[in-house]
């Protein structure tokens, strides 16, 4: 098959196409032909040599969602059979032709959605519901804070709460993304570069704040929570070193939490499938939440597409297609 392999570690030139042995399936695995696939932050670290892949998944091909067709399934699958329209969440290995994965961290697509809107879903999805509504619990009525509003992520919270019916506020660089956030969903944004998110939250306080940033936001996220709110941290790209006043935390009985999905057991990640599933596959059915692209590009382009995704001027996901 044919792959986007890193050759070295360093800037999107390093991404080329080469020939690559097809996965070999066995037990609950299922073979997709890749349709389209996702691309997402963690791929620009793993490229630099930041965030190596885990054991056992290819540690040179990038990729952590993907959409396409089952063309092969292991003796133990039961809930899929070949011909099957899927999407999947993937530690690895998605810039490819094709790709193996077990049959609990594949999802129907919905109805007539295109692959390409399929592939934008699978890592956002799953990170959203686990972090804002297992881990930060969060309930019709309270008020959710995501900070990077326009990310991947971002917009996903924002359409998925909002249709479970919480108030969505987000942090965003420029008025444009604010803007494309509230077509969203979102009830209203903050342009951290011209507004102070403290300043303008501290007398209305929020429950629940999803936080890719951790550094100065941290006492600021603490300022602002109601009392029993909650703190879920997803990223730190401001720093992971923090200071933090433990007696505000016991005060308003705040509780600080937080997860990375790639690495977690199978098992999770099989039944928050079956979760996401229950609870949020309706809503995309009936068009409460609907993906956004904000560009696609060939699997030979992979290069162009991750300077595009560096860039930060986008709000959606960008798909790599064939």
């Amino acid at each position: 098959m044919k792959a986007v392999v890193i050759t070295e570690f360093g800037g999107p030139e390093v991404l080329k196409i080469r020939d690559y042995p097809t996965p070999e399936i066995y037990g609950d695995q299922v073979l997709i032909e890749v349709k389209a696939a996702g691309l997402n932050r963690a791929d620009v670290s793993q490229r630099e040599g930041k965030y190596p892949a885990p054991e056992g998944v290819p540690a040179d091909i990038l990729g952590l969602e993907v959409a396409g067709t089952i063309v092969k399934c292991g003796p133990d699958v039961v809930d899929f059979t070949v011909g099957d329209r899927v999407c999947a969440l993937l530690a690895g290995g998605g810039y490819a032709e094709y790709v193996g994965v077990r049959e609990g961290q594949c999802l129907p697509i919905p109805g007539d959605m295109s692959f390409a809107e399929a592939a934008s879903l699978p890592e956002t999805v799953f990170t959203v519901w686990s972090n804002v509504f297992q881990r930060g619990s969060l309930k019709p009525e309270e008020t959710l804070l995501i900070h990077g509003g326009n990310s991947g992520i971002g917009i996903t919270g924002i359409q998925i709460a909002h249709a479970l019916g919480s108030k969505v506020i987000v942090t965003v660089g420029t008025d444009e993304k604010g803007k494309k956030c509230l077509e969203l969903g979102a009830d209203s944004y903050i342009n951290y570069k011209t507004q102070n998110f403290e300043t303008e939250l501290q007398k209305e306080g929020v429950d629940v704040i999803l936080d890719m940033i951790g550094g100065d936001y941290l006492s600021k996220n603490i300022n602002i929570l109601k009392p029993e709110g909650r703190l879920v941290h997803i990223n730190s790209v401001g720093g992971s070193r923090v200071d933090l006043d433990i007696a505000k935390v016991m005060t308003k009985r705040l509780t600080i939490t937080g997860s990375t999905l790639r690495s977690r057991e199978y098992e999770f990640k099989k039944q928050l499938a079956k979760e996401i599933q229950q609870n949020v596959w309706p809503l995309v059915e009936a068009k409460k939440f609907k993906p956004v692209i904000f560009k696609t590009f060939s699997f030979d382009d992979a290069a162009e597409a991750h300077r595009s995704l560096e860039d930060g001027s986008h709000t959606g996901k960008i798909i790599l297609v064939r």
